[in-house]
C-alpha cells in the first residue's frame, strides 16, 4: 500500500510533536496560567469540523487509510487462527489469505537466503525481491477488498481484540496523530495561526514569569532548609543533654532498686517466719477438725441407714401404687375405647342427619322462595286490586256526580221556563 509506507509519515509527526513542545512544557509548570476559553478550543483539534468539500475528502481518504491499516495489521493474527474462522470468512477470503501466508513465506526464505548467500546472486536476488514485494502488495490488496466489501465482517474481526504489533501500534497511533495535524492544518485559517503563535508568546511569557517566581521560591526554599537545619541542630543539643541526664537518672534508679530489693528481701524473711508460725496454728486445727468431722461421720452413717430403709419403704408403695395406676388405666382405657366406639357410631349417624339435614335445608329454602314469589305475587295482585278499586270507587263518584249535576241544571232550566210563562200571563 503506497498510503501506508512509515516513511511518509515520519516527518508530520515529528512536527507536530516539535509543535506541541512549548505547549506541553506550559502545563508542566506548578503557577496556574491565565488561558482564555476561546484559544484552547481553537487548539483542541477535537473541536474542530470539516467545513469544505475539500477537507472532507482528505479527512475520508485518511480514515479509511487507518481503517485499512488497522485490517492490514490483523492479517498476520487471521492467519494463525484461519482455522478458527474459515466459515465466517469464506472461501474467497481463505485462500486469499492462504496466498497471501505463502508469499510471505517465501519473501522471508528469500530474505534469510540473501543474508546467507554470495554477493554474487545479489543482482538476481533483487529482482526476486522487488517482484515478490509487488505480489505481496497486490495480495495485501486484494485481501482488504475482500474484507472491506464485508464490513459486518470487518467490526467482528476488529472485536476480537488481538493485540497488535508493538510496530503495527506505534505506526497506526501516528498515522492518527498525522490524520489530526492534517485536519488541524486544514482548518486553520491564517488569523487563527496568528492568533495561535500570539498564544504560544503569551505562554513563553508566561512560563518565564513562572520560573522567575520558582527561582525566588527556591532561594527562599533554601533559606527556609537553611534556618530548619539550624533549629535542627539546637534541638540535637537539647537532646543529648536529655541523654545524659537520662543516664544519671538510670543510675540513681539502678542504686534505688538496689536498696529496695534489699528491704525486700528482710520483708520477705520476716513473713516467712511469720507464716511458719501460722501454720503451725493452722495445723493443730486442722488436726480438731479432722477428730469432729471422724464423729459427724459415724452420726451421719446411722442416720443414713434409717433413711435407706425408709426409702426402700416408699419405693415399694411407690410400685404397688405403680400395679394400682396401672389397672385403672387399663379399666379406663377399655371404658375409653368403648366412649370411642359409641362416639364414633353416632358421629357417622350424625353425618347421616347432617346429609338428610342439608337436604331439606334445601327443600326448606326452595319452600320459602316458592312461598316469598307467591306472597309477593298475592301482595302484587292485592294492591293492584286496591289500586282499582279506588280507581273505580272514585270514577263512581264521579259519575255519580255528574248525573247529580246534570238533574239540577235540567231542575233550572225547568223552573226558569216556568217562571217566564207565569210573566207572560
Amino acid at each position: 500500500m503506497a498510503t501506508g509506507d512509515p516513511a511518509v509519515l515520519q516527518v508530520p509527526s515529528q512536527d507536530m510533536k516539535q509543535r506541541n513542545k512549548p505547549l506541553v512544557k506550559g502545563m508542566a509548570t506548578p503557577e496556574k496560567a491565565t488561558i482564555t476559553l476561546d484559544a484552547m478550543k481553537m487548539l483542541d483539534p477535537r473541536r474542530l469540523k470539516p467545513d469544505s468539500i475539500e477537507t472532507e475528502r482528505i479527512i475520508t481518504v485518511l480514515d479509511e487509510t487507518i481503517a485499512k491499516l488497522e485490517l492490514s495489521s490483523l492479517i498476520p493474527r487471521i492467519i494463525n487462527s484461519l482455522d478458527r474462522f474459515a466459515d465466517v470468512l469464506g472461501p474467497e477470503i481463505t485462500n486469499s489469505l492462504i496466498e497471501h501466508q505463502k508469499l510471505s513465506n517465501e519473501m522471508e526464505h528469500l530474505l534469510a537466503s540473501s543474508e546467507e548467500g554470495d554477493t554474487m546472486k545479489a543482482e538476481e536476488q533483487r529482482g526476486c525481491l522487488c517482484l515478490l514485494e509487488q505480489r505481496l502488495k497486490c495480495s495485501v490488496r486484494n485481501v482488504l477488498r475482500l474484507l472491506l466489501a464485508n464490513p459486518s465482517l470487518c467490526q467482528a474481526l476488529k472485536y476480537e481484540a488481538w493485540a497488535r504489533e508493538s510496530p503495527a501500534e506505534v505506526f497506526i497511533k501516528a498515522f492518527g496523530e498525522f490524520r489530526n495535524f492534517m485536519l488541524e492544518t486544514l482548518l486553520t485559517s491564517p488569523m487563527e495561526e496568528e492568533e495561535k503563535i500570539q498564544f504560544m508568546k503569551d505562554i513563553s511569557l508566561q512560563i518565564k514569569k513562572n520560573t522567575e517566581a520558582i527561582t525566588a521560591l527556591q532561594a527562599e526554599l533554601a533559606a527556609a532548609i537553611q534556618t530548619q537545619e539550624e533549629e535542627i541542630h539546637m534541638k540535637d543539643n537539647v537532646i543529648k543533654d536529655l541523654k545524659n541526664g537520662m543516664q544519671d537518672l538510670t543510675t540513681d534508679c539502678k542504686a534505688g532498686i538496689q536498696q529496695i530489693k534489699q528491704e525486700g528481701e528482710k520483708q520477705q524473711e520476716e513473713e516467712l517466719q511469720a507464716s511458719q508460725a501460722r501454720c503451725a496454728g493452722l495445723q493443730q486445727d486442722i488436726q480438731q477438725l479432722g477428730a469432729q468431722l471422724n464423729a459427724l461421720v459415724l452420726e451421719h452413717r446411722a442416720s443414713e441407714l434409717a433413711l435407706r430403709k425408709r426409702k426402700c419403704r416408699v419405693e415399694m408403695e411407690i410400685v404397688n401404687w405403680i400395679q394400682k395406676y396401672d389397672t385403672d388405666m387399663g379399666e379406663k382405657q377399655a371404658e375409653y375405647e368403648e366412649v370411642d366406639a359409641a362416639y364414633t357410631e353416632e358421629k357417622a349417624q350424625l353425618s347421616l342427619l347432617m346429609e338428610k339435614h342439608a337436604v331439606l335445608l334445601q327443600e326448606y329454602s326452595q319452600i320459602e322462595e316458592e312461598r316469598r314469589i307467591r306472597q309477593k305475587k298475592e301482595e302484587q295482585a292485592l294492591k293492584e286490586l286496591t289500586t282499582k278499586t279506588l280507581a273505580a270507587i272514585r270514577i263512581q263518584a264521579f259519575w255519580r256526580g255528574y248525573l247529580v249535576r246534570s238533574l239540577f241544571k235540567s231542575k233550572r232550566k225547568k223552573k226558569k221556563k216556568g217562571k217566564g210563562k207565569k210573566a207572560k200571563k
